[in-house]
This record gives C-alpha cells, sequence and structure tokens, in this order.
C-alpha cells in the first residue's frame, strides 16, 4: 500500500511540543521503520514553515526526502471572523484534494482535532469517499463532558464537525482500550472498525544518573529545597490538580516538611492564582508547592528520575503517557484507577479514587512512608513499561490499516450503469461548418446521448443537423459561462481551424475533457494573433508549450509559416483539461515528445466510424457515370502538400494505369487554392490520357459517400503529420476498400494486414507496385476489403467508441479534482466565495499545491546580477552560455531566467531574455514565477542575499544549488540529474 501520513499534528502551535506531538512523531517513525513492501509519504502544513526542516531532519535516515510533501493551505483560515469557517471549508477540501494528487491508499491523520485556532487543516470525506483514512483516536473527554469543555457555541460546533469526520473514518487507532470503548460506547463506531493500538513513551525518557552539580541547579531554578512528590501533565479540570494539592495537604506535617510538591507544566497567569489561593486555603505554605511552569525535556526527565514519587490523579485520560514516561525513568507511580490508567499502571494497588482526596493522600502516604512499597512501585513500573513498544503500535496500525483495505476492496462491487443521466455540456462546431470536426460531432451525438443529457454548445448563428436541432438544447458560449454550474460533464472538440478559436478562453472558465482532433493548434494560434482578435497568442503559446527557443525562432524566421509547421503550441489545451483523448497513439507519442513523458492524463478513443454503406456500388457507379468493370482508385480530402496529392499523381502517371481507359484516378475533395493546387490541375491537363484523371473540388456528403461507394482502392497519403487521425482512411476501410496508406502518424498504427502499408518515407516506386499489384489482383482486394471492414465494425463501431468516451469522461471527472482549475470552482462554489480577494488567495493556495500536467520541470536560472549588465565584459561569458541553454535546453528541463526584485520576490525575467536573444515582445511580461517539486533553483555567485525566497522555494520540494561563478552553475552535469 501506499499509506499518506498527515503530520500536521507534530507541527500545529497546541501539539508540536505536547503528547500529542510526540505520538504523531513517535508513531509516524514507527510506521516507517516497520512499513516492509508498503510505501510512506509524510504530508506537512507549508503554514508552519519553521515545522518543516526539523521534521525532514527527524527523518532524514528513515525515509527518501521525496518521500516528504509540503502542501499549502488557504491564508489565514485561523482568523476568528465570520469567514474563517468559509475559508477553513476551502482549505480542507485544497487538503484532500491534494492528498487524492498523491493517489493514496491510505491517509493516515495523526491528530484529527487540530485547527479549532491554528491554522491546521484536517478533513475526512469532505470530497467523498475518495481513499479511506484511518485517525488516531486519542480520547472523547469533550464529547463526553461537553458541559466542561463545550461552552461556547463556536467550540462546540467546531467539535461536533470534527466528530461527524471522525465518524467518516475508515478505522480508528485508538491510544489504549479505554478510548476505544469510548468510541463504541459514545459515537456507537462498528467494533471492527475501532483498533487498540496502545503507545509508548519516548525513549528521551529512560533513567539517567543525575550529578550533585545537576540537582543543584534544578534546585536553585525551580525552588526545590528537599525531595519532592512530581506531577505533570497540564493544567485542566480533569487532570484533579486540585484534588492533588488538597490530598497533599492532608498529609501529616512531619511528611509535607519532608517532601515537597512539584507541579510541573505550563500554567496560564488565572490558573497560577486560582491555584496559590486553594494552597492558602488548605494552609499551605508557598514553598510547600513548587509550581515550575514549561520546562524542557531534560529538565522533565531530571525530574522523573529525581523524585520520590511521581502521582497521576487525572480522572480521565485517553492514555496518561506521563504515567509512563515517569516508569521508564524507574520513578515510583500511583494513578488514579478509573479511565485507561489501570491499563498503564497494571496494578491495583498502585491505583486510587481520584475522587477521594483522602484515599489519594492515603496512598501517597504510604508510598513515601513504606520503602518496601515504594521499591515494589519501582520494580513493577519497570516491568510494565517493558510492555509498551512503539514498534508494536505501528505494527497494530500497519495491520489495521491493512485489513480496513482488504474489507473496502471486498464490499466494492462492479459499477453497474448509473441510472442518472448526467447532464452534459458538448463544445464543438456543428452542420452547417464546413469542418470534418462538425461532421464527426453530428455522428457522434446520437451514440454519445445513450449516456447523457446534451446541450450543444456553438458560436455559430444557426444549427441544422436534422438530429441535434430534435434532440439537444443549443447554447452560445456565454450562456456555458453563466450557467456552468448546471453541467455535470464538460467534453470539448478542439481542431486546428477558426471555428474553435472561442474555445481557447471558455476551457479556462469552464474546465472539461478535451477531444483533441489536431494535435498541432498553431495554426489557429497565429491566425488568432496576426487577424488580431487575440494579440500575442501565438508568441504566448509558442513560450508556454516550447520556451524561448520557439520564441527567438519566430522573430528570426524569415517566414512564419515554417514556425507554424515547426511548433504544435497544444501545450495550454493540456493543462487546462481535465484530460486529453486523442484518436491514435501517434497523439499520444507527440505529446510525450513535446510535453512530458507522463502521459497518464491522455486516453486514447478510436475515432468513431459508422460502417452503414449509404450507397451500393452498383448505384453509386451509375450516378457516377463509372462502368461495372472500370477500376477507380480515389483519394479523399482537401488537396494540399501534406496530403502527397503530387506524388500519388506522379507515379499514376508512371504506371501502367495511365494507359488503360478502363483505369481512373479520382481526387475527391477541394483543390488546394495556392501554386500547390494551380500545378496539380496543370500536370492533369497537360499528361493525364483522356478524362481518366480529375478532381471533383468540394464534394457534399452524399457525392462524398457516392465514391466511398463506387471506389475499388483508396490512397491516403500524409507527410507532416499534425496528430491527427485520418477520417478519410477509416472512410475507405468503413466501405470494404482496400486503402493505400504509407506510416506517417496515426496511419502508422493501422492493422497492416488491413491496408496495404508502405514506409512513411516511401519510394513512388513504391506507390507504383501498389497501384499496379491492386489493379491486378481483386483477390487481395477483396480479402483486404472484407479485413478492413472488420476493423471498424469491432474497433471502430458507434456504440463502443461511444462507451469508451464515456468511460473516458468519467474517470477524468473522478480525479477532476487534482485539477487546479476544476478544484477552484468546486471551492469557490461550495464556500459562496464572491470577493475577488478572498478568490485570488483561493487560487493561490490551489496553484501552489497541484503542478500543472505536461509539464517539463523547469530549471530556474537566478539571472539577478546579470539584470542591467548583458553587455559588460564580465558578463559576457555568463550570457554566452546562458543563450545556449534557452536555445537548447538540458534534456527534461524548460530553462526560465528568474530574478529577485527589491520586494524579495522572484519574478520571470521575460524582458531580459529578450533583450539578450536580440528580439522585442510585448505579449511577454515579468510576473511571479510558479514552482513546483522537481524543479531546480540555479543561484550564480550566491546572487540571492534573501532567505526567506529561497525557503519557501526549498519548502516546495525546489532544490537549490548556489555555485560561486556563473560558468561552474551552468556547466556542472549534476544539474541535469536531480
Amino acid at each position: 500500500m501506499r499509506i499518506v501520513v498527515d503530520m500536521q499534528g507534530a507541527q500545529s502551535p497546541g501539539s508540536r511540543n505536547r503528547g500529542i506531538g510526540r505520538y504523531s512523531m513517535a508513531i509516524a517513525k514507527s510506521i516507517v521503520r516497520n512499513r516492509a513492501e508498503h510505501e510512506i509519504l509524510l504530508v506537512l502544513n507549508g503554514r508552519y514553515a519553521d515545522t518543516i526542516e526539523p521534521i525532514r531532519e527527524a527523518f532524514k535516515d528513515l525515509l527518501p526526502a521525496e518521500n516528504i510533501r509540503v502542501w499549502h493551505s488557504i491564508e489565514a483560515v485561523a482568523h476568528g471572523d465570520q469567514g474563517s469557517v468559509q475559508r477553513r471549508h476551502g482549505a480542507e477540501l485544497v487538503f484532500e484534494a491534494f492528498l487524492e494528487t498523491l493517489q493514496p491508499d491510505f491517509v493516515y491523520i495523526t491528530s484529527l482535532f487540530e485547527g479549532q485556532d491554528s491554522d491546521t487543516v484536517t478533513s475526512i470525506g469532505q470530497l467523498g469517499d475518495r481513499f479511506p483514512v484511518a485517525v488516531t483516536l486519542y480520547d472523547l473527554i469533550p464529547y463526553i463532558y461537553p458541559s466542561i469543555y463545550l461552552q461556547h457555541p463556536n467550540a462546540e460546533a467546531w467539535y461536533q464537525d470534527k466528530v461527524e469526520h471522525l465518524k467518516r473514518a475508515a478505522v480508528c487507532l485508538s491510544i489504549s482500550e479505554s478510548s476505544r470503548q469510548e468510541g463504541l460506547q459514545h459515537l456507537s463506531l462498528r467494533p471492527d472498525g475501532v483498533v487498540n493500538i496502545s503507545t509508548d513513551a519516548d525513549e528521551w525518557f529512560h533513567p539517567v544518573e543525575v550529578s550533585a552539580s545537576r540537582r543543584q541547579a534544578l534546585a536553585q531554578e525551580y525552588g526545590l529545597d528537599r525531595p519532592f512528590v512530581l506531577y505533570t501533565g497540564g493544567i485542566d479540570h480533569r487532570k484533579n490538580v486540585e484534588g492533588l494539592i488538597r490530598a497533599y495537604a492532608k498529609l501529616p506535617p512531619q511528611l509535607r516538611q519532608q517532601y515537597q510538591l512539584a507541579i510541573v507544566c505550563s500554567i496560564q497567569p488565572a490558573a497560577r492564582k486560582m491555584l496559590e489561593a486553594l494552597m492558602h486555603e488548605h494552609g499551605l505554605e508557598q514553598k510547600d508547592v513548587v509550581l515550575t511552569g514549561f520546562v524542557s525535556d531534560e529538565d522533565l526527565r531530571d525530574f522523573y528520575n529525581l523524585c520520590s514519587l511521581f502521582v497521576f490523579p487525572s480522572w480521565h485520560e485517553g492514555f496518561g503517557l506521563p504515567a509512563l514516561e515517569a516508569m521508564r525513568c524507574g520513578a515510583p507511580v500511583i494513578a488514579a484507577n478509573t479511565s485507561s490508567l489501570p491499563e498503564v499502571i497494571g496494578w491495583d494497588d498502585a491505583l486510587f479514587n481520584p475522587r477521594d482526596d483522602g484515599e489519594i493522600a492515603a496512598l501517597m502516604r504510604k508510598s513515601l512512608e513504606d520503602e518496601a512499597f515504594r521499591d515494589a512501585l519501582k520494580q513493577h513500573g519497570k516491568q510494565q513499561a517493558g510492555k509498551f513498544s512503539w514498534d508494536e503500535s505501528g505494527l497494530r496500525a500497519i495491520r489495521a490499516m491493512e485489513t480496513a483495505r482488504l474489507q473496502r476492496v471486498a464490499l466494492q462491487r462492479p459499477a453497474e450503469a448509473s441510472i442518472h443521466r448526467r447532464k452534459l455540456a458538448y463544445v464543438s462546431p456543428l452542420a452547417p461548418q464546413r469542418s470534418g470536426i462538425s461532421d464527426y460531432s453530428g455522428e457522434l451525438l446520437p451514440s454519445l446521448s445513450k449516456f447523457y443529457d446534451i446541450d450543444v454548445v456553438v458560436a455559430q448563428a444557426e444549427v441544422t443537423d436534422p438530429w441535434v436541432v430534435a434532440n439537444c438544447k443549443i447554447r452560445s458560449p456565454e450562456w456555458l459561462v453563466n450557467n456552468a454550474e448546471d453541467y455535470e460533464r464538460v467534453i470539448y472538440h478542439f481542431g486546428n481551424s477558426e471555428f474553435h478559436q472561442h474555445m481557447f478562453d471558455l476551457l479556462k472558465v469552464v474546465p472539461g475533457v478535451v477531444v483533441l482532433h489536431d494535435f498541432f493548434l498553431s495554426g489557429i494560434m497565429a491566425h488568432m494573433d496576426l487577424n488580431g482578435s487575440v494579440p500575442g497568442a501565438f508568441s504566448r503559446a509558442l513560450y508556454a508549450s516550447h520556451g524561448y527557443a520557439a520564441l527567438h525562432h519566430r522573430h528570426r524566421a524569415r517566414d512564419i509559416s515554417e514556425v507554424i509547421w515547426e511548433y504544435p503550441c497544444s501545450r495550454d489545451v493540456a493543462q487546462d483539461a481535465l484530460g486529453m483523448i486523442v484518436h491514435s497513439a501517434s497523439s499520444v507519442r507527440l505529446a510525450r515528445q513535446w510535453y512530458s513523458d507522463d502521459q497518464s492524463g491522455w486516453t486514447v478513443v478510436p475515432q468513431m466510424r459508422d460502417a452503414q454503406q449509404k450507397w451500393s456500388r452498383e448505384d453509386a457507379r451509375k450516378a457516377l457515370g463509372f462502368s461495372d468493370d472500370d477500376f477507380l482508385v480515389c483519394s479523399f480530402g482537401m488537396l494540399g502538400p501534406t496530403r502527397l496529392n503530387r506524388r500519388l499523381l506522379d507515379a499514376w502517371l508512371e504506371s501502367a494505369l495511365v494507359n488503360d481507359k478502363k483505369c481512373h484516378l479520382v481526387f475527391v475533395g477541394e483543390n488546394h487554392g495556392g501554386d500547390y493546387g494551380h500545378a496539380l490541375t496543370t500536370l492533369i491537363s497537360e499528361r493525364a490520357v483522356g478524362s481518366n484523371v480529375r478532381i471533383t473540388g468540394w464534394a457534399d456528403t452524399a457525392t462524398f459517400n457516392q465514391y466511398l461507394a463506387a471506389a475499388d482502392v483508396g490512397a491516403q497519403l500524409r507527410t507532416l503529420s499534425r496528430g491527427e487521425s485520418s477520417r478519410t482512411v477509416l472512410d475507405c476501410m468503413a466501405y470494404g476498400k482496400p486503402v493505400i496508406v504509407n506510416a506517417n502518424g496515426s496511419m502508422a498504427d493501422l492493422n497492416p494486414d488491413a491496408v496495404w502499408m508502405m514506409p512513411d518515407q516511401f519510394e513512388d516506386q513504391d506507390l507504383v507496385d501498389a497501384l499496379e499489384a491492386l489493379r491486378g489482383d481483386e483477390v487481395r482486394r477483396a480479402r483486404m476489403g472484407t479485413l478492413a471492414r472488420d476493423v471498424i465494425l469491432t474497433q471502430h463501431d458507434p456504440s463502443s467508441c461511444a462507451m469508451q468516451y464515456r468511460d473516458a469522461i468519467e474517470s477524468f471527472y473522478e480525479i477532476a479534482l487534482r485539477h487546479p482549475a476544476f478544484l477552484a470552482r468546486t471551492i469557490v462554489s461550495q464556500m459562496g466565495i464572491t470577493a475577488p480577494d478572498a478568490q485570488i488567495k483561493s487560487a493561490v493556495a490551489i496553484a501552489r499545491n497541484f503542478a500543472p500536467a505536461n509539464r517539463r520541470r523547469q530549471l530556474l536560472v537566478d539571472v539577478s546580477t546579470l539584470r542591467g549588465n548583458v553587455d559588460a565584459q564580465a558578463s559576457a561569458a555568463a550570457c554566452t552560455i546562458l543563450k545556449s541553454w534557452l536555445e537548447q535546453a538540458p534534456a527534461g528541463y524548460r530553462v526560465e531566467p528568474i530574478y529577485l526584485n527589491d520586494e524579495g520576490q522572484y519574478r520571470y525575467a521575460r524582458d531580459f531574455v529578450a533583450q539578450l536573444l536580440g528580439y522585442s515582445d510585448a505579449a511577454l511580461r515579468d510576473e511571479p514565477i510558479d514552482y513546483w517539486r522537481g524543479d531546480v533553483l540555479l543561484q550564480p555567485g550566491l546572487a540571492s542575499d534573501s532567505g526567506e525566497a529561497d525557503e519557501d522555494i526549498a519548502a516546495s520540494g525546489v532544490a537549490i544549488h548556489a555555485f560561486s561563478s556563473w560558468e561552474r552553475a551552468l556547466s556542472d552535469a549534476r544539474i541535469t540529474k536531480e
């Protein structure tokens, strides 16, 4: 299992220096030591920055550094204003969503009842039952005694809320059998859902020889002038310190003269005043009872070792750790006979009724006067303390989580078809827009409607698709923005054309799943930039997707088209999406090549094709004017350089088919509008014999299907694939046609038995051979066509593909709360946040916790000492090295020069880079940096003199390297091996 341990119990101001803090550290260490094959991650709250490094240091020999993660809460959670409850709820959502990103098999919260007056955030089940949670059950004292501990309405509301969280835990790990029984009796928890894992004392507490000088120093510091009876554990009503003082007052005067009473713990001024009044009331002098206030662990251990007797009079404890600590140090210990203390002490003779001052006094007197009894207490304490073990507690905790997980798996049944039909917003161009995606959506929607209630969202004046008009509500993008909460699911169909330009901003505002029909979106990004609809869009897309090298390329290129063809510019869409659906493994390979090796957010759903044939071969040929014995080769789709239409025409003209009057080559589609198209028509008119080669021009759906039915062979060639799947290849296969392809892009993934597969970089003779072979082998054509159609029926069937769409959409929404934008919308919605500053704070907290998908690690290079000195001779070597890195980043990294401004904030040095590389681009400005775990910060020349910025960045898991010289910093190969 992967067990994620929340360590806030060891961080919060109210717990870190008390028993809960010690317990949290000790049980976590025990679980780590005894983890066996389990993986353990520790999670720390970034709001307690001063605790992060000490905890990392404590675990440095037990866990790899990368197994300790830091999350960042929404700011000002602890403020006691009206909005604090709202902020806390938002922080709980962030906390749980962050935990989910770690993909835990189990989460263990070491201290659930935290955060009433601090920035600690603990939560169970606010986002649903997404992972099982274990919690430490210390006690239910406030729940059992509400009139004492929950007098204030706010305190009661907060505590009761935490109790509800506790009830949602998969297993409660009680620290004693007593606290286990409290859970069963007072909260009706399941017996198998509460496991006693017990506890132990910190190894710090053990017998030591306290020197005479040390004794004298303690006596002088704390006012101890004789042997003493010790109590430690806090001042609280249930601790019964007042009863202890009254019992001490009942001791014979000569015994009190012989022994002082030392109350060792933090004492607030009001409590001190109350205890001093009680002492005076019972005739005690101030020197009889010493109130030390807070003492260090070293002093406390010495007190345990020096005391003549340790008394623990509390009438309710979850465990009673001070009693065990005292026994571990060899002290004679007596305690109350209530709650958990009999388990800890383990001997009835050492117990008293804490509500009877006389009984307490009697056992104190016996322990102090009867040396044999006191020795027996010491001996028993030594044996009893040996029964407690942190390793045993850790093993019990692990076994409890293992058992709970097995029970959870056993109870989970295969998901049945949901009766509830979720409401889906479907964003895509539709007919009459002349777009392949419009046609595709028209075919997909009826099948997808089996699973969803669908509204279509379009940015066009009319929709003419009959099925859509009859079955869907048609909405505008503005409607979707204003009514996003009405939709449980949103899906976008992105392509590289002007029909999709409204979707980029819409996706940022209303996150959803993206179907990426074209991996390259550089064409539409350049179009929006150059036509002025979104100035700077292309520059920002180049920079965001590909860094400074691509931006530099744009500014030095003679023809912007070469930049458009070189770079995909689709990273922002991939990051904004909740998940990516593509139609072939080719697009996934491109994503891995251009963006990140982690492609867990990408799913391949085969492009849907309806295998229903609209025309028979005989009727189609009759309509088109071909005879039954004509041999018809068709190439479908718009003509252009990437479709290699000229290569097909050249091969046709070189083949034997060109002289056969029965052989026809038809390009079914609109001709290229430039020189390429003109050259094709010229060559056809000059060299084609008769009319056996022609270009149809744009073909409507009916004509297109007629040619599909009439054709004997399809020829669909490609180069410079943009990641899109070839719909026309699938069209040919759906009609049972053998189709000639080259292994370019997605076509390389086709079944080679179902198509005539040529190499990507084929020779003209390869194509000539294919055309002539298929012309002369009707049996082979039939066999290939049958297999091709079977592929469509089994892999591209509309019902099957729609089901795969449904499964992909639902799987992405299952983990949608790991996505920053979706989580932000959820928090704003659930919390009702309307104030812009609160929304901004929420967004900042979310952004710091969740690194975007499809990103390369950043190599953040501090250029604070170089800014303004680009041309200085002393900086020339550094600038030369930096330029080489910007033009060719180290493998797996994105190079980002940054600088520290006057406010101690790191910002991206975009203006500096433009000056360095010799271009100007107003689309990019210096902005505060984003950074995440796995990034690396280089500080050549120790440029930063602000520790705060470095500590904050380091807390997020960014590796910081400071070097004495630029040359060493930028040439050190270790940087790329982080």
